[in-house]
């Protein structure tokens, strides 16, 4: 079979004291929320993490950045990679140091071996470590006029603050509504990509996505607001330790009630669109997906709840999953493919899946763990068959995996 619909090794953790295991003092929760717990006016008002300490001001870089009008940087120069450009790419590293180099001259000394890391050659992609000796050749600058404010601008920082679940120096988590793109494509004018260079940082750099979430998904959004933290919850997501928990509605009721997905995903071009299928072991294209779940409630075994907890993170996966095992979301414009299904009525027919909660170390220590509310037409729906979201802890009660 091209994926597999497992029962987890693990049981379905049944003891709230065991979930807070590993759980430091300093840990938070978004907004002071515990679920089923309402929160005191003083705890409303706590921070959700609290870094342990903030960068060491007195450091300073081996080479100041050249200025944006130079023309020509003539010498070569050897630089320190400094702890907040630890794990940046190679190209990253040059564009961040010298914002008036072309993206092609970039390309073109890596290539030619002409910018070296500890006397050796590189390739872009490379990522760097503290400490490292780079040899910088001659680079040609192109005068970059700074960006004049706008309206526009404005007018998107209002509505990224308003969307705002929590936000420090280094990061922020937004609350990305249905229906808004998080990347710019064929058509696609307005996104949460495009919007960011109008939020100012502490270290100038423009603020950057760290994974994304589809079109039609709506829920938590993690950003970096600085080269530091882009590196390191970088890191965070490449070793899989982020805990990432979405909520789904979908027909029927998955046996086993709990378990494990795991299948190959590729890409399938058609005439008008491109979606994602199942595919087979050691086909062209096709990567892993492995995904926990487990039926939080049901309304009358016509619907059920879903928790799931995507070990990887492909394009559509928990959407393309779902369908595989015959239960597709509720409202999938893409993977809905039950014949005759009848949505029940005063239900909206939009996608039923919610980013629902992340939790993630903090670059500078403690923990980021927020939480989003169920969007508009989920909460209408949840009402609608008598479905209760505060009596379930999306972390504490998550699958195991």
């Amino acid at each position: 079979m091209s994926g597999r619909q497992e029962r987890p090794g693990k049981p379905f953790p049944s003891s709230k004291s065991k979930a807070h295991e590993g759980r430091g003092v300093g840990d938070a929760r978004p907004n002071s929320r515990k679920f089923g717990v309402k929160p005191s006016a003083k705890s409303s008002a706590a921070p959700i993490a609290r870094p342990r300490s903030g960068p060491d001001k007195t450091q300073a870089r081996d080479s100041p950045q050249p200025e944006a009008a130079t023309s020509f940087n003539t010498t070569v120069q050897n630089v320190t990679v400094t702890p907040d450009e630890n794990a940046m790419r190679v190209d990253r590293f040059l564009e961040a140091r010298f914002p008036g180099l072309s993206f092609s001259h970039i390309q073109r000394v890596i290539r030619k071996g002409q910018l070296r890391v500890d006397g050796k050659r590189v390739e872009p992609k490379d990522r760097l470590e503290a400490g490292q000796s780079v040899r910088i050749p001659p680079l040609r600058l192109e005068p970059r006029e700074p960006r004049p404010a706008s309206g526009k601008d404005a007018e998107n920082r209002d509505f990224l603050k308003s969307i705002t679940l929590y936000e420090d120096d280094d990061v922020m988590v937004l609350n990305k509504p249905m229906g808004l793109a998080v990347q710019g494509g064929s058509g696609t004018t307005r996104h949460i990509d495009g919007m960011l260079g109008a939020i100012p940082t502490k270290d100038g750099q423009r603020p950057r996505l760290v994974h994304r979430l589809d079109k039609d998904t709506a829920g938590c959004l993690l950003i970096a607001k600085s080269r530091f933290a882009a590196a390191a919850l970088a890191k965070t997501f490449r070793s899989r330790s982020a805990r990432k928990i979405y909520w789904a509605l979908v027909p029927g009721v998955p046996k086993p009630r709990q378990g494990r997905i795991s299948t190959y995903l590729a890409k399938e071009e058609r005439q008008d669109d491109s979606v994602m299928r199942v595919a087979k072991h050691g086909e062209e294209g096709a990567s892993h997906a492995v995904t926990y779940y487990a039926v939080v409630e049901t309304a009358a075994h016509r619907l059920a709840w879903l928790s799931l907890k995507p070990v990887t993170g492909r394009t559509h996966q928990l959407r393309v999953q779902l369908a595989h095992i015959g239960h597709p979301i509720v409202g999938d414009p893409k993977y809905f493919d039950i014949q005759n299904w009848q949505l029940p009525g005063g239900m909206q027919n939009r996608l039923h899946l919610l980013a629902r909660r992340i939790a993630v170390p903090h670059p500078r220590g403690g923990t980021i763990d927020v939480t989003a509310p169920l969007p508009a037409h989920m909460q209408q729906s949840w009402s609608l068959i008598g479905l209760d979201a505060s009596r379930y802890d999306p972390i504490e009660d998550a699958p195991e995996g």
